[in-house]
């Protein structure tokens, strides 16, 4: 049975599924079959209902939870850190009242949980890929400041810019919990019993991952090298310790707390009109 799977190109999504794809993983009568995007592309993918597994921001489950459920692992959580928001100087986070900031799209995590603790900017959509672009419209002056997410919190320094704020502080701070930022979400229509092999098989691959770092890593800084991106095994190791860990291998009690909570200030902030009910598959 063919299984249409779609991640992003970012580090903590290919740990997540390597084994799947290179044959560690015996995935029996289902056959993988891969689409990639960034997180906004894979956010507007969602709407169209045909892939099977998709990776999404927690904040686009909100607009597709009719038709698909969350995985119970899989997720990428900030405790006590996330987005980056950056500035060409340094400059205080009350400065950005009412200024122009970039961020990586509209339905990510990462602009939802800004719009709650600092609702008062202006939001300009920035490409998430390449990471340069982003870096470029703050140096330019296109933007007063830019929400970064992925491996591009980890290299703004690179080109000289300086971070005003943690958003994952300013969101435990302002709410007492982690920032739920993405996850892995599985089709409706499938049926709980295709829903519950692939859930295991996702699950195995996860595990493979954390059990064997070392040779994951290796291959994502061999196989995976990435034109706008260089990262060194050590800011790999630290990235993927930030969201490809623990959390990843289950969806801790206190994250699907969060994740509801997430849904409720959402609300509450008019980012959605609807309830949402949150569904996990086995």
């Amino acid at each position: 049975m063919e299984v249409k799977l779609a991640f992003s190109a970012d580090s903590d999504d290919i740990f997540m599924f390597w084994a799947l794809l290179n044959a560690r993983i015996d995935t029996g009568m289902y056959d993988f079959v891969v689409e990639r995007g960034d997180t906004q592309v894979l956010n507007e993918r969602a709407a169209r209902g045909d892939i099977d597994v998709i990776a999404v921001s927690i904040a686009r489950y909100a607009a597709i939870a009719n038709e698909y459920m969350l995985l119970p692992h899989g997720a990428s959580v900030g405790r006590g850190y996330g987005p980056a928001l950056v500035a060409k100087g340094p400059r205080s986070l009350e400065s950005l009242r009412g200024a122009r900031i970039g961020v990586p799209g509209l339905t990510t995590t990462a602009y939802w949980a800004l719009r709650i603790v600092f609702p008062e900017f202006d939001p300009v959509v920035l490409p998430i890929v390449p990471f340069s672009r982003a870096f470029e419209a703050v140096a330019n002056d296109e933007v007063d400041a830019a929400l970064l997410i992925h491996e591009g919190r980890l290299t703004f320094e690179d080109a000289g810019l300086h971070m005003v704020a943690d958003l994952g502080v300013l969101w435990t701070d302002a709410t007492g919990m982690p920032l739920p930022l993405g996850g892995n979400a599985i089709a409706r229509q499938l049926g709980s019993k295709h829903i519950e092999a692939i859930s295991k098989l996702c699950r195995a691959s996860i595990v493979y991952a954390l059990t064997h770092r070392g040779e994951v890593m290796a291959a994502l800084l061999s196989e995976e090298a990435r034109a706008d991106l260089s990262l060194s095994r050590e800011r790999l190791d630290r990235y993927l310790a930030m969201y490809a860990n623990e959390d990843t291998r289950a969806t801790a009690p206190d994250v699907k707390v969060a994740i509801a909570d997430l849904f409720t200030r959402a609300r509450a902030a008019g980012l959605i009109e609807n309830e949402v009910t949150l569904t996990f598959a086995p």
